[in-house]
């Protein structure tokens, strides 16, 4: 095996030292944090996409698969994805509500590890997140069968021109079968990169009267 297909990242490390996370000074509330984490993030020019994040989810036969969605809304509630119901991440979903959402923050030096159960949205949610999209972004959730094997891109296209020509002069709808979900969080860790590998880990638990256990955890 020649080097180019042989790569050896051993040595590939960084220091991280920007920020350190003390359990004496957050709240007792992850969202609190989250919020202040996620509005640092948003604000730097460093990081293009702050609300993308890696969903996992459950197949059926018991694999995890993971892809990175867009965080359209966060509550005290929990974080809510959009995306087609019929799709692999909704049919798992549909047998196995157990999910995993993931932010890293780079140039922060941050991640936040969230694990809760995913529910679709109520309809209402959904209806006035979809009339915020693009008017071409609403047509492609009618065009696309999400997940399903298609013969070719020009097939994709015309299924576009297709309800393109349907909705024309219209206002186009928001498709039963696309929707947001809302994932329910019951841990939350924080962690942020220090030197050293020491880095700092806080992880909240929700507790059977919806209160929240703060621990750190070793690096």
């Amino acid at each position: 095996m020649d080097g180019k297909q042989n790569l050896d990242l051993s040595n590939e490390r960084r220091s991280y030292e920007k920020f350190h996370l003390d359990e004496r000074s957050v709240t007792d509330n992850p969202m609190d944090l989250f919020q202040g984490w996620y509005n640092m993030a948003d604000a730097s020019d460093l990081i293009e996409e702050a609300n993308a994040m890696t969903l996992a989810t459950i197949r059926p036969e018991g694999t995890p698969r993971s892809r990175v969605v867009l965080l359209k809304r966060f509550t005290w509630e929990g974080f809510y994805f959009y995306t087609n119901y019929h799709s692999e991440k909704g049919r798992d979903i549909a047998g196995n509500p157990a999910v995993c959402l993931s932010f890293f923050w780079d140039a922060l030096e941050r991640q936040v590890i969230i694990e809760g159960t995913a529910e679709i949205a109520p309809e209402s949610a959904s209806d006035g997140y979809f009339a915020t999209r693009p008017r071409g972004s609403r047509l492609g959730a009618w065009a696309s069968d999400q997940s399903e094997v298609v013969p070719t891109r020009e097939y994709l296209d015309k299924r576009l021109e297709e309800f393109e020509k349907k909705y024309e002069g219209q206002d186009v709808p928001r498709p039963p079968h696309c929707g947001l979900y809302l994932v329910r969080p019951t841990v939350i860790e924080f962690w942020q990169g220090r030197p050293n590998r020491m880095h700092d880990r806080l992880r909240y638990s929700l507790q059977e009267d919806f209160s929240w256990k703060l621990e750190r955890l070793a690096p």
